[in-house]
């Protein structure tokens, strides 16, 4: 319950950011791991991959405290030491205790309605301004922050949320009321990921849905759960941005209290026809069978990265001050854009890296080469990518530990998949929405949407060491092709 619940408790703390509850956290986390110590049947991962990946975020921690030595912010550091502290504890009591069968079950529901609880209380103020009254920075310019305190962190949130909600509602093992629940949230925290204007995060949430249908055993089930909910969501985010007050908090009182009460009802509207969609389609079952994508397909969605990624680095080898700031605020204008400062963060994170190649500046260190090489006045602190980061402030001796640890969890996530499918869809496509914010954004210094991408992760390295298991039994009968249900799986053995 404490491993469930805590990114939930923690995006009402400033998404964890500040010391005091991210330290508290840290000491919950590891008071799980001294409670695992002793009632887990196996402490540690038994699998090659689940240890390959605690041992790599064990290194990058130390690393991280090694560099203590040579940073130039010390207190940067100890920052990054306590973050990496709490990542560390959350994942060892994680992947000792998420194998029981009431955790598999239960898992992706709860995060996806820790999602839907933060990104609602934070669109609430923009549907009933009368009752909510939640705090707003100038930074924000009127997009969807609260509680995270940070609108491309929130947008992230609601992306990963969204994509378990499409997993579940297109999961033939579910119960058919769970999955007209999930079609039906899928219609908010649509809205949430516009609001929040994040272009990041819009692009990650796309990572991830193609991910789903490339790993979902029941593809022409989860492409019907796809349609009949974010279709509807569409729409929800269309009339958000159709309406200033919504997509901006702009306007008086009165007018707020008109177009906040319009949403409400689209919203709710909206969401019901998505639920009832959802119902009718898990009562009425869809013919199996995976998405049979070409191969040419596939190797032009590579190659297509490959080149996404070469224009990311020529760009921010290339310093364009007169081009790097994108539209401010809540404003469409953001998202047909490519501006970007965060060009200028990786030219600058690259070139100290070139400067210390082996060892990286320190960690927290980056904030120096910035004020220093900076073509444009941003106070950021951050490289704003967490790969680029690791290079400039760990050097590639960080980045080995941090690409150990993601390779791990790859390897966890394929003998998953290998072995069930239907299981390993929903957590690795939602875990691949926050693989690829992180490379654009700071969601590392953010606990609330980590959290739950290594929740995930570890569920990923716990299943993963389990026979085949199903998250439940549908609702009537069980295909014949459906796995045994939970409590009939034998319990854990050694790899």
């Amino acid at each position: 319950m404490v491993l469930r619940a805590g990114p939930t408790v923690l995006a009402f703390h400033s998404g964890g950011f500040f010391d005091r509850p991210r330290l508290i956290a840290a000491l919950g986390a590891w008071a799980v791991v001294l409670v695992a110590a002793f009632a887990a049947p196996r402490p540690l991962p038994a699998s090659t991959p689940g240890r390959v990946a605690l041992a790599g975020l064990a290194a990058l921690a130390a690393w991280t405290a090694l560099s203590l030595l040579w940073s130039p912010v010390a207190g940067a550091t100890v920052d990054d030491i306590q973050r990496l502290l709490l990542y560390l504890g959350y994942v060892a009591g994680a992947t000792a205790l998420f194998a029981q069968p009431w955790v598999v079950r239960a898992l992706e529901p709860a995060l996806a309605a820790g999602a839907l609880l933060v990104t609602g209380y934070g669109i609430s103020e923009r549907l009933v301004p009368d009752l909510v009254d939640l705090d707003a920075s100038v930074s924000a310019g009127g997009r969807l922050e609260q509680p995270l305190t940070y609108w491309n962190a929130s947008g992230a949130l609601a992306a990963i949320g969204l994509v378990l909600c499409l997993r579940i509602a297109g999961d033939p093992r579910r119960g058919a009321t769970l999955r007209a629940g999930a079609g039906a949230a899928a219609v908010p925290l649509a809205t949430g990921v516009y609001l929040s204007f994040s272009r990041g995060a819009l692009a990650a949430l796309a990572v991830g849905v193609v991910t789903l249908l490339a790993l979902a055993p029941d593809g022409r089930a989860q492409l019907r759960a796809l349609a009949v909910t974010l279709l509807p969501g569409a729409a929800a985010a269309a009339l958000a941005g159709a309406l200033p007050a919504v997509r901006a908090l702009e306007g008086g009182l009165s007018t707020r209290r008109a177009e906040g009460l319009a949403m409400l009802v689209a919203l709710a509207v909206l969401a019901a026809a998505a639920g009832l969609l959802t119902l009718r389609a898990a009562r009425a079952g869809t013919p199996g069978g995976r998405l049979a994508l070409p191969r040419r397909a596939a190797v032009l969605a590579v190659i297509g990265v490959l080149l996404l990624g070469g224009v990311l680095a020529a760009a921010a080898l290339e310093a364009r001050p007169e081009s790097s700031s994108p539209a401010f605020g809540a404003t469409g204008a953001r998202l047909g854009s490519i501006d970007s400062n965060r060009y200028s963060y990786w030219r600058v994170a690259l070139g100290t890296f070139a400067g210390h190649p082996v060892q990286g500046i320190g960690s927290g260190g980056f904030v120096v080469d910035w004020l220093q090489e900076r073509d444009v006045l941003d106070p950021t602190r951050e490289p704003h990518s967490l790969y680029l980061g690791t290079l400039a402030e760990l050097g590639l001796v960080g980045l080995a530990a941090l690409l150990v640890f993601l390779g791990g969890i790859a390897a966890a996530a394929r003998r998953l998949w290998r072995s069930d499918p239907g299981l390993a869809a929903g957590p690795a496509a939602a875990l691949a929405v926050w693989v690829a914010h992180a490379g654009l954004d700071w969601d590392w210094e953010m606990p609330a949407a980590t959290l739950v991408a290594l929740a995930l992760a570890a569920a990923l390295v716990a299943w993963s060491e389990r026979p085949a298991v199903s998250p439940a039994a549908p609702e009537g009968s069980a295909p014949a092709s459906a796995p045994a249900p939970l409590a009939r799986a034998p319990g854990p053995r050694r790899a």
